[in-house]
């Protein structure tokens, strides 16, 4: 969940504080939510091996939104990457 409002939160410092700007801002938070993400499913594959070898298996819904949270997180991190990566082809050409 953080990886995905990591980007978010960077774009919202810089809209409500005059000493961020936007691009640093970014440049800061896309790592942040890539490193976040993949953290997240490190978490979802341990809970998902914690899972697989108990008894009962009553924790499986919370196990499935933990992995949609942990690839949003990726996909939001990788387009953000993308999204500069665009934004520096199209400023060296400029």
């Amino acid at each position: 969940m953080l990886a995905i409002l990591a980007i978010p939160v960077g774009g919202a410092a810089a809209a409500f504080t005059a000493r961020v700007q936007l691009l640093p801002a970014v440049y800061v938070a896309v790592p942040v939510a890539f490193v976040l993400g993949l953290a997240a499913v490190s978490a979802y594959r341990r809970g998902r091996a914690q899972l697989d070898r108990s008894v009962r298996r009553a924790a499986e819904r919370p196990v499935r939104v933990a992995r949609f949270l942990a690839l949003a997180g990726l996909y939001v991190a990788v387009t953000g990457a993308l999204a500069l990566a665009f934004y520096g082809l199209l400023h060296l050409r400029a």
